[in-house]
């Protein structure tokens, strides 16, 4: 599923290609994925203009001329395309056509995204009980938001109603990164071990963040690039297991991270 650094790509794609054109044509797709009524959508699209975006963890803010916000959340699947051509990619869910006869579509073949439709993104943030953008997050407050936890630290991490963008796959990483088990309890982490993972959140999403931009890979001591079970851990200690951690499936080294 799309994290914060795959929305963060995404963010730049539309940055670079859809801003300040005339929306023309709206196409909708399944209904499923539209979180009030598609013609509300066609509505505020058509004959208005994106203007800017903003990110807030796993969702993408597309600003309307109008001041509304078109939001997408990118489920299992999702993604923006930009083409010139007439030929409207297969899974698209929202097509919009611009005057110089260029589109932008979300893709969407899994159907497990969402759109919607927001008066600002503080309202939606609100509205959602969002944390704050994973990449904004002070230390501080970092480790107040862990202080108040209770449970394993695999799902205080991925509770997007604490910080938000943060999913399985680099949630996982930063745990590796510091030698905690993903079932630790929040509350038997020292604060030396809760500064580690601030630390790590912001190197390891500024670094996949990096490496989607250039289409570089991810270094190799990264859990990521070994991840599957059976695997050598790549700290050379161990093999790669996998288990269930609040229903997610949970990728760790046995022998770098014992469970407090």
């Amino acid at each position: 599923m799309p994290e914060l650094p795959e929305v963060a790509y995404q963010k730049k794609y539309v940055d670079a290609t859809a801003l300040h054109k005339k929306i023309v044509k709206v196409e909708t797709g399944a209904a499923k994925l539209f979180q009030s009524a598609q013609k509300d959508f066609e509505k505020a699209l058509k004959n208005s203009s994106f203007e800017e975006t903003t990110q807030l963890g796993k969702y993408l803010f597309l600003k309307i001329s109008s001041g509304q916000q078109l939001v997408f959340h990118f489920g299992m699947t999702g993604k923006m395309e930009y083409y010139q051509h007439d030929e409207v990619p297969k899974h698209a869910q929202l097509t919009t056509v611009f005057e110089d006869d260029s589109r932008l579509s979300f893709v969407c073949p899994r159907k497990f995204g969402k759109i919607y439709m927001a008066e600002g993104v503080e309202d939606f943030q609100k509205k959602h009980s969002l944390g704050n953008h994973a990449l904004d997050v002070k230390e501080n407050k970092f480790l107040e938001l862990l202080q108040n936890k209770k449970g394993n630290i695999k799902a205080a991490l991925t509770d997007q109603h604490v910080i938000a963008g943060i999913g399985n796959l680099y949630a996982d990483e930063m745990l590796y990164q510091c030698g905690i088990h993903p079932k630790s309890k929040t509350e038997n982490l020292s604060e030396k071990e809760k500064k580690c993972l601030f630390m790590e959140m912001g190197k390891i999403l500024n670094r996949v963040i990096k490496t989607k931009t250039e289409g570089s890979k991810l270094p190799d001591n990264y859990l990521s690039r070994h991840r599957k079970e059976g695997k050598d851990c790549p700290n050379g200690k161990g093999r790669v297991e996998m288990i269930k951690v609040s229903g997610r499936s949970t990728y760790f080294c046995p022998d770098c991270q014992k469970e407090k």
